[in-house]
């Protein structure tokens, strides 16, 4: 199922049995190259890797460049747990005044504030005065290259 709003494309996540691809666990090298060994191949599911609660995980595709220098870019595809407890310094899903954002949480006693990673863009201080509501955890990007 998909569903948009102005800043992400939200998913739900489904398992399916026997889904996965082809894991070979040989230890890729990221320096020099090393031959080939013996190696095991077996099927990997990102879905059981990335998702720890299927009920409450969700899918949402990022658009935007508010939190490049997390590593997070336009296009990502974003894995939001909504059972984790939103507390500071977690990478958040955020509703606010009608429109979902991802953020930064920064909480200080009843204050929370909304930080981007990218200095061009302004930090979001959370008043009374805003229909505010944090959606979901942040738990894995995943991105093309």
């Amino acid at each position: 199922m998909m569903t948009n709003s102005q800043a992400l494309t939200f998913f739900s996540s489904e398992v399916h049995e026997n889904s996965g691809a082809t894991f070979v666990d040989i230890g890729i090298s990221a320096g020099f190259p090393s031959p080939a060994e013996d190696f095991v191949q077996e099927r990997v599911s990102l879905d059981k890797i990335l998702i720890k609660n299927q009920e409450a995980t969700f899918f949402a595709r990022v658009s935007g460049q508010s939190m490049i220098d997390a590593g997070i870019n336009d296009k990502d595809l974003l894995v939001i747990d909504r059972s984790i407890e939103p507390i500071n310094n977690k990478i958040a899903v955020c509703f606010i005044d009608g429109e979902f954002t991802v953020k930064r949480l920064r909480v200080d006693g009843t204050k929370v504030w909304l930080k981007p990673e990218n200095p061009e863009y302004p930090i979001i201080k959370i008043t009374e005065e805003n229909d505010f509501l944090i959606w979901g955890i942040v738990t894995n990007v995943i991105k093309s290259v």
